[in-house]
């Protein structure tokens, strides 16, 4: 079978003692992934965002309790006394009361229109899924926030803070916090898909500039990485001598102190501020993971070891290597070795692949395809609108009925009947899965007047929020 890349650093007691790139850049390519290829970090962003903030606690600049108000006014929040309340941490903990990866819609798939005034608008028109402060439910959105606030405060546009407060100083000469801004559009990894031992290219996922790129947009290589991982692991101090440093140790200490309970994996797990903490066998391990589609990336530290880990990878789902390799080198670390974390790994993917099956062909099995002159399908033309998404069309394409988003003109596809007032979209953005059941429904006089929707797949990536969105009929 062709393979895609993968690329691994390994930090032992302060000092890199393996980096070295495997596989290629794309199947249908020669060229040789090496410690220098860049990938998609994804959420591993998060840390550098988080860093920049301690930055500017640093600086004098900003507090961690600063109300998100003091330096955003147009910030919105569910409610008016959750927004007068919401602080900088707040931004970064994953407790806001709202929903998994809610408004992540407006950013998947690639290609919307959206920018950071409608995020900044969008908060008031989500439901809370639980009390402010006292749930874990990841946020991909109030990063975004967070780098506005980067940008209010420094007076400078988010990727230009980061190059200039941590990715310069740190020489980390190739990394960008988004392709545009690359130095060098040699030597990248090309995304993949994989499914039951079948691999194939993808659309690089593009994300947004400034601001927008805060959650997840940073392009960079094990070596790049491997001198933000020394500084990690040394407290923001750099150089020869470590005579520099990025942020001082206190506000080391901030970023790693658990806020919000996540979990038990092999230890207490929590969220501290863009990083993942937990005690495993009596040692912290500090972590944190990136998925866009086609691309991987995990993170691994244990300071009391200074030892840490970078695995990159250019294949998605692609658990059966990046999680592998970085747990059996954990595991030596930290006493817990003799399992075999790689066949788990493939068992566990081809236990979740064949009930994915199951559960989505029980669907497409039943859907029919049906022109919309046979389903008398009239009824469901028409501009639905939500509040934060904006309009979506049920059209008549070609006798077929058709799902076309306005803003996010990605998000589109041919509906087949399921039941009764309910359709399953296939959606034509295939670089990852979203086909999604729409529902129509009636108000007291039998007249169609909104759509509710949700995902098809179970494992269905929790960016796709289409449970979100509440579609009202404009033309009722």
């Amino acid at each position: 079978m062709p393979q895609a890349g993968i690329a691994v650093a390994v930090i032992e007691h302060g000092k890199i003692i393996h980096s070295k790139g495997y596989g290629k850049l794309a199947v249908t390519s020669d060229e040789k992934v090496n410690e220098h290829t860049l990938f998609q970090i994804a959420s591993n962003t998060k840390a550098f965002t988080t860093a920049g903030l301690a930055i500017l606690v640093d600086q004098g600049k900003l507090n961690w309790n600063d109300k998100v108000i003091k330096h955003i006014p147009e910030f919105t929040m569910y409610s008016d006394s959750i927004r007068e309340s919401f602080d900088i941490t707040d931004l970064l903990t994953h407790r806001s009361g709202l929903g998994l990866g809610v408004g992540d819609l407006m950013f998947y798939p690639p290609g919307s229109d959206f920018m950071i005034d409608d995020v900044l608008n969008s908060f008031q028109y989500f439901k809370p899924s639980s009390e402010f402060r006292t749930k874990y439910a990841y946020d991909n959105l109030l990063y975004l926030v967070a780098g506005e606030v980067i940008h209010r405060v420094s007076g400078q546009p988010y990727n230009e803070f980061i190059e200039n407060q941590i990715l310069n100083p740190l020489g980390m000469d190739r990394t960008a916090t988004s392709y545009n801004r690359l130095r060098s559009r040699k030597n990248i990894a090309t995304a993949h898909s994989t499914k039951k031992g079948e691999i194939w290219e993808i659309e690089r996922y593009a994300k947004g500039e400034g601001s927008l790129a805060a959650s997840g947009g940073i392009y960079s290589s094990i070596h790049d990485m491997s001198k933000w991982l020394l500084a990690q692991l040394n407290q923001g101090r750099y150089g020869a001598s470590l005579q520099h440093k990025i942020f001082t140790h206190q506000r080391q200490e901030e970023m790693w102190t658990p806020y919000t309970f996540v979990g038990y994996v092999s230890g207490a797990r929590h969220y501290g501020l863009g990083w993942y903490t937990s005690d495993i066998n009596g040692y912290s391990v500090i972590s944190h993971s990136g998925g866009l589609p086609g691309m991987l990336s995990l993170v691994m530290m244990v300071p009391e070891l200074k030892s840490a880990i970078v695995v990159l990878t250019n294949a998605s789902p692609g658990g059966n290597s990046y999680h592998s390799i970085s747990w059996t080198i954990l595991g030596k670390w930290i006493g817990k070795e003799g399992r075999d974390y790689l066949t788990s790994a493939q068992r566990q993917i081809s236990a979740i692949e064949a009930f994915v099956d199951t559960k989505t062909d029980e669907i497409w099995n039943t859907a029919t395809v049906s022109s919309v002159e046979e389903l008398k399908a009239n009824a469901y033309l028409g501009t639905y609108e939500d509040s934060w998404f904006g309009k979506v069309t049920i059209e008549n394409r070609g006798n077929r009925l058709w799902f076309q988003s306005e803003r996010s003109p990605h998000l589109n596809g041919e509906m087949f009947l399921y039941k009764k007032d309910t359709f399953a979209v296939k959606m034509s953005y295939t670089n990852i899965t979203c086909d999604a059941i729409v529902l129509f429904e009636r108000n007291d006089s039998g007249k169609i007047e909104r759509i509710k929707m949700k995902g098809i797949s179970p494992t269905i990536d929790f960016s796709f929020d289409y449970q979100d969105l509440n579609l009202i009929r404009l033309d009722r």
